[in-house]
Parts: structure tokens; sequence; C-alpha cells
């Protein structure tokens, strides 16, 4: 079956994301932490990170717990992956910068 949306690829990710927070018992702020737990588990693209941190601020997510979260998790997966997803995570705070003065020099 041919999609007819510009955007196949993330629709599934929308819908399968919107599946999964629907069948899971979590609160929202509990499901956040776990899925970041879950991108250094696998050491996911800064990508990922951009788009989970960004909804986890949305929510009332605060710095100190995604720490918390890597400290954590770092006895189970290990100091490297701790290490990519730190830079990982700069990386996709860079781009939501970068992205936040791109919106504020076309408002100006």
């Amino acid at each position: 079956m041919a999609s007819t949306s510009e955007t196949p690829v993330l629709d599934l990710i929308a819908s399968m994301t919107a599946d999964s927070i629907t069948a899971s018992s979590l609160d929202p702020q509990t499901l956040a932490l776990v899925r970041i737990a879950a991108l250094v588990a696998v050491d996911a693209p800064s990508v990922s990170y951009l788009l989970n941190l960004g909804v986890a601020g949305e929510i009332g997510i605060e710095p100190e717990q995604v720490r918390g979260v890597l400290a954590a998790v770092a006895p189970i997966v290990g100091t490297a992956r701790i290490a990519s997803a730190t830079g990982k995570i700069v990386e996709a705070l860079e781009v939501a910068i970068e992205v936040a003065e791109l919106d504020e020099g076309q408002d100006a």
C-alpha cells in the first residue's frame, strides 16, 4: 500500500510513538525518562535525543533528571555509551539553540 504523505517515515515514527504512549502504563515524565535511557542503551543518534529531549522539556523534565538517568544506567551500559550519549545530547542542544536563533531572526 503506497503512502500519500510527503513524510511517510516521520508519519510512521509518530504513529509508533503514539501507540507506545497509549500502551504504556507509565506517567508521561517516567515514560520520557525511560525513553532517554533506551536511547543511551542503543547508542542513538543526536536527532533522537533532540526529539525526545524536546518532548521531555515540554512536560517538565529537568536537566538534573536527565543526568540522573545517565548516572543510573552507567553501570549497565558502560562509560563509552555514557560518553557517547553526553556528546550527542550536547549536539542536539546545539541544534535546538541554532533553530531557536533562526526562529528569532525570522520573527524580527
